[in-house]
């Protein structure tokens, strides 16, 4: 599973000119998922969303979570993280996980977020989307996890 964590002042994603999702300040995280994704990368997923410390505190120093700065994710399925460019002119997605299985995997991390309190918009799985934020910082991180391990 690879996440792209972006601390947004805010986001949205749109479907057909619609807003399907939408958060104030917080964590817009763009989603991919493997084949061999299960329960313990989802897990490892929302424990890191939950606690890593993005979010300054009364003296500017990046340590609240995102509870803490009572902020929301947006949480956006984006297989083409997984693109392959080291041959050739077109991407390789031979890495991605099959649509079924990576719509329930980002389906658990959504359930998973929401499990353990934190307000997480979507947007839709498998859809042409739009999505819009403003970077806070700006800060972006990209996270990998395989075997329910940062690697």
């Amino acid at each position: 599973m690879r996440l792209v964590i972006q601390r947004v002042a805010n986001a949205s994603v749109e479907v057909d000119g619609q807003v399907v999702g939408a958060i104030g300040a917080g964590l817009l995280v763009l989603v991919a998922a493997e084949p061999t994704d299960d329960k313990s990368d989802v897990e490892r997923a929302v424990d890191k969303l939950s606690t890593i410390r993005l979010f300054a505190d009364e003296i500017g120093k990046m340590n609240l979570d995102i509870g803490q700065a009572e902020g929301s994710i947006l949480v956006v399925s984006q297989f083409t993280l997984l693109a392959d460019l080291r041959r050739g002119r077109r991407p390789s997605f031979a890495a991605a996980g099959d649509p079924a299985h990576a719509n329930a995997i980002v389906d658990d991390l959504v359930a998973g977020l929401r499990d353990v309190g934190i307000r997480t918009e979507t947007g839709v799985f498998g859809a042409k989307m739009s999505v819009s934020l403003v970077n806070d910082g700006p800060v972006t991180m990209i996270v990998d996890i395989k075997d329910g391990q940062i690697v």
